[in-house]
């Protein structure tokens, strides 16, 4: 013997338990027409704002006249049937809405027919939740039996079944509602999360170009230093999550020069004492900006420390070898590769082939060795193409 409620949950959840909540009221309203032999239904749910409520058809279905979901609403309380049924919580069954006696607390207004049809029988039953709280309506019209050509009374053993599928009807609907709330929910958050990623990274590329404003580097310096640092980054082996960080975090490792006086920034001679000085606080201004905010962790870190050297020999700490980050020492590697193949008021733009001569074997300014993570250093020497690429990808 089949369980009949069983049996109604495996017909409207079919192969999908993911339905939308729109397929899924219109396999239940389905499912209600063919254990009834109704030829026609409404599925009903109930809406509420204050003290207001009202029923509100999301599928209609007709075997016998093409019907469209109609706009319009029925108010729960006495007066229409499936308003009374909402209100009260209780079954009707009517074998003629045209005989429906008048001291009944509601009636049928054959003004609402489809002018090609006519109802005569109905059975009207609510969906309740866990809690008895009616959640919506299900009006079943005109049933129907082989051989007859006109519409017969529902029969009365459709409402013990009621009883036993109802429950059922009732928690799906709940639970799909939840889900697809939960689905809109995550969707509205991941929408705010992307304006919010957009926001973010607009924010970052504005605060990284401030700082060149003023300074000698121009053009696309900080992101080709982002590029180089990502790329880098991956052959160490990091995870892309951590290399995207350190993209945007290489793009502000000069942020500090903000707060360097334009007059130093800008002089083309050797900076004296006081003023190099001066220009080395840029890595600790560009921290101290940085600092404090959970998402420019890494990049407050790389401001510090980028010119920190191998060998200890560098500012503004003397940090030696794995003491200093390993997202410093990439983007510094970065940061002098491109220094290297940009024009300055000191030098002429290098080309590729001789940048990574002086990264490789030193010049008289540079000295690999001393001033370079080995490991770094190595695997810049065998991808050192990849790095012109972006080079190329990126030029001013």
């Amino acid at each position: 013997m089949t369980n009949p409620a069983l049996d109604f949950l495996r017909f409207v959840e079919g192969a999908s338990p993911r339905l939308s909540m729109s397929r899924l009221l219109d396999r239940i309203l389905q499912k209600s027409r063919m254990l009834s032999h109704a030829e026609a239904g409404t599925i009903f749910t109930l809406r509420k704002r204050g003290a207001r409520a009202w029923l509100e058809p999301m599928h209609i279905q007709n075997d016998v006249v093409r019907v469209k979901l109609a706009n319009f609403i029925v108010p729960v309380g006495p007066g229409t049937i499936a308003g009374y049924v909402a209100h009260s919580g209780k079954t009707v069954m009517l074998s003629d809405v045209y005989k429906i006696s008048s001291g009944r607390a509601y009636s049928f207004n054959p003004d609402n027919e489809h002018p090609d049809y006519k109802t005569r029988s109905m059975f009207c039953f609510p969906l309740k939740s866990y809690t008895d709280r009616v959640i919506g309506v299900v009006q079943l019209i005109n049933a129907r039996r082989r051989g007859t050509r006109t519409p017969v009374p529902f029969d009365t053993s459709i409402r013990q079944l009621v009883v036993a599928i109802s429950p059922v009807i009732s928690r799906l609907i709940e639970r799909n509602d939840m889900l697809e709330q939960l689905r809109k929910k995550n969707q509205r958050i991941a929408t705010l999360q992307t304006q919010t990623e957009q926001a973010f990274q607009l924010s970052l590329s504005l605060l990284s170009r401030a700082a060149e404003i003023h300074d000698e580097e121009t053009g696309n310096h900080v992101y080709r230093v982002g590029e180089y640092s990502h790329h880098l980054g991956r052959l160490t082996g990091r995870s892309v999550a951590w290399c995207n960080i350190l993209r945007y975090s290489a793009q502000l490792h000069d942020v500090g020069k903000m707060s360097i006086d334009a007059s130093v920034l800008k002089k083309r001679g050797r900076l004296d004492p006081a003023e190099r000085a001066e220009m080395d606080q840029h890595t600790t201004y560009g921290y101290q900006i940085l600092t404090g905010t959970p998402r420019l962790e890494m990049a407050a870190e790389v401001a510090l420390n980028h010119h920190e050297k191998w060998d200890g020999t560098g500012y503004p700490n003397g940090l030696k070898d794995e003491a200093i980050p390993l997202s410093a020492r990439i983007v510094s590697l970065a940061d002098v590769y491109d220094a290297l193949r940009s024009e300055r008021p000191y030098k002429p733009a290098f080309s590729h082939r001789k940048a990574v001569q002086i990264l490789t074997r030193g010049d008289e300014r540079i000295d690999p060795a001393g001033h370079f993570d080995p490991q770094l250093l190595q695997l810049f020497s065998a991808h050192n193409r990849e790095f012109n690429a972006i080079w190329k990808g990126l030029a001013d």
